[in-house]
């Protein structure tokens, strides 16, 4: 029978619905929704019962806050449990504190988002349920397509045509059924709702299937195993859509509900420039969404889809918010790569942009722990740094 220990719960109305049915979105809220502006109704599954939790692993702890019923559901690739990696230096410089990197790179499709395709498959599979839609930048779709090719499901990809040729290839290398959209991904995500409503199919898009920040809050789960049962006192995360930091809220949330943790660390969205619509409108009524240009593909966005629920927890939890231009996210991918020897795409080094810019302008305490979420391999998008690289001889030689 399948696991009902949970409730749905709208961060728009507040109203609480049960697990009696899947939801995708609220639906009172979600009646008022256009295209044009973000969408209400997202939810969040609340788990009933908690305050019993007690020391589990992070394996155990899932099993409590994941609506499943066996660990057999999951797919068989590694998943999760990737490198927590610690730092004392920033090139020649000496920290006087530890700087952590999250390397979710090490993934099997190379990025975080296999964290919320694997509970989307598993959920699908203990609900009979084999065909599986999304829409993406890019990682997303190359993500479901991995983790459906293992569990014998069937993964449909909806990419703009202008996504990186590496993540193009990879849908198609995976088996998926790949279909490219003559626009951005905006639009893919308005046609793959119009097609899974259509045919049936379960769709996974972030800020639409409420199992993809479930999926993603492992990640907290992992940092406070690998930190002794403890948490970092600052946590930078890349933002597009504002999933990924909703599930690492909500991960870090969990454990402070269940008594594991007795306060929140400070978690940094950081957007860049050219597509900062959660940051611009985080503190405005009169919200404005222009077109995102930024080349860090993966978090270009002109909607936020996940507005309304990164805001509830940006505002309800001591936070901060940055942007990082181009040029300075660039610059953090090139100096992540020659100190560490990690290799961040453009989004992902977006993460560590923020925290180059935060350490400038703000000091950071002696003896703390500061943790870059590093979310994609720079192999993802090789024509941006190939560029980059170029014009910064190019530059070279001109001096």
């Amino acid at each position: 029978m399948p696991k009902e220990n949970y409730h749905y719960h709208c961060v728009n109305c507040g109203k609480d619905w049960d697990a009696k049915e899947f939801r995708y979105l609220c639906p009172d809220c979600s009646k008022g929704n256009s295209i044009d502006a973000p969408p209400k109704g997202v939810l969040l599954m609340h788990y009933d019962d908690i305050s019993h939790v007690e020391q589990y692993s992070e394996d155990e702890l899932l099993l409590q806050f994941w609506p499943l019923e066996s660990r057999t559901s999951l797919p068989p690739l590694k998943i999760g449990h990737t490198p927590l990696y610690t730092f004392r230096h920033l090139g020649e410089e000496i920290l006087e504190y530890d700087l952590l990197i999250k390397d979710d790179s090490q993934n099997p499709s190379y990025s975080f988002k296999d964290r919320a395709s694997t509970l989307v498959s598993a959920y699908a599979k203990e609900h009979q349920i084999d065909t599986i839609v999304t829409a993406s930048t890019g990682n997303a779709g190359s993500s479901l397509a991995a983790v459906c090719a293992s569990q014998q499901q069937k993964a449909i990809i909806l990419l703009p045509k202008a996504a990186p040729l590496a993540k193009l290839v990879q849908v198609e290398m995976y088996g998926a059924q790949l279909i490219k959209v003559d626009g951005n991904y905006d639009q893919a995500f308005d046609e793959s709702i119009q097609l899974s409503e259509k045919n049936g199919w379960f769709n996974r898009n972030t800020a639409y299937n409420p199992l993809t920040i479930e999926g993603k809050k492992s990640v907290s789960f992992e940092i406070y195993e690998q930190l002794g049962k403890n948490i970092p006192d600052l946590v930078f995360v890349p933002v597009g859509d504002g999933v990924i930091i909703s599930g690492v809220f909500k991960g870090f949330e969990d454990l402070l509900k269940c008594g594991l943790i007795d306060r929140m660390p400070k978690i940094v969205a950081v957007q860049a420039e050219k597509s900062a619509n959660i940051v611009e409108n985080l503190h405005s009524d009169n919200l404005s969404f222009p077109a995102a240009t930024t080349k860090a593909d993966s978090i270009s966005v002109d909607i936020p889809r996940n507005f309304y629920v990164a805001k509830h927890f940006l505002l309800t939890y001591e936070s901060g918010t940055i942007t990082v231009s181009d040029q300075q996210i660039m610059q953090a991918a090139l100096k992540m790569s020659s100190s560490y020897g990690i290799f961040p795409e453009p989004a992902s080094a977006a993460a560590f942009a923020g925290y180059l810019k935060y350490k400038e302008e703000q000091e950071i305490a002696r003896n703390s722990q500061v943790l870059v979420l590093h979310t994609g391999s720079g192999l993802k998008d090789v024509a941006n740094a190939l560029s980059f690289l170029e014009e910064k001889a190019k530059d070279n030689k001109q001096d």
